[in-house]
């Protein structure tokens, strides 16, 4: 997988199975998962963008990808049958969601407020 790559970029983790995201899920107080596939134009030009994007704002927030057509089951037992599909999970739940047609700027700015309320707790 290609995605993320390019300078300045962070890498997507690839998801390899439900379980292997059902493991990773819970571990991480936050993580952001895009659920996508070669075969859509749309995954592969938002993907280097989204990553670029948490590189610069968020560069402790975990990236995972899970391309749908290599772990179907996957996409299947989590609700994903349209793509992209890109959620942001706190503690294992999803907390925002994104499919089909979003920006940039707005998963920025939602995700920018999500976190910073989760900070406000810890405080």
């Amino acid at each position: 997988m290609s995605m993320g790559t390019r300078p300045g970029t962070t890498l997507w983790q690839p998801i390899a199975d439900c379980t292997d995201l059902q493991t990773r899920l819970p571990s991480a107080p936050t993580a952001l998962v895009l659920w996508g596939g070669a075969h859509c134009g749309v995954c592969q030009a938002i993907a280097p963008r989204l990553a670029a994007m948490a590189a610069e704002h968020f560069p402790q927030l975990p990236l995972l990808y899970v391309d749908c057509q290599a772990t179907p089951a996957a996409c299947a037992q989590y609700g994903v049958f349209t793509l992209p599909v890109l959620r942001l999970y706190v503690n294992g739940h999803s907390a925002l969601e994104y499919a089909r047609a979003f920006g940039v700027a707005q998963v920025q700015q939602e995700v920018a407020a999500v976190l910073a309320r989760l900070a406000a707790l810890e405080d």
